[in-house]
């Protein structure tokens, strides 16, 4: 096995940890193992904000005739 270069997590890969801590605690909230305050609940939204993008939808539209093309470069 390769021997790791740095023995302490990157603060990205804590930062990580927090957010997935925080979600666990919702989706514990949201099947009823545990009972959260609603300041608790905002408390989290607010911290998740600052963690994870907003995910909104997004519709694209385009003509039969004059079709939208999309292009991704790989980088």
């Amino acid at each position: 096995m390769a021997e790791r270069k740095s023995l302490s997590q990157s603060q990205k890969t804590r930062d990580k940890i927090k957010t997935s801590q925080l979600i666990n605690r919702l989706i514990d909230h949201a099947l009823g193992k545990i009972d959260l305050e609603q300041s608790q609940i905002k408390a989290i939204e607010i911290l998740l904000k600052k963690t994870l993008p907003d995910l909104k939808q997004i519709e694209v539209t385009g003509d039969e005739n004059h079709p939208i093309h999309i292009r991704w470069a790989n980088g």
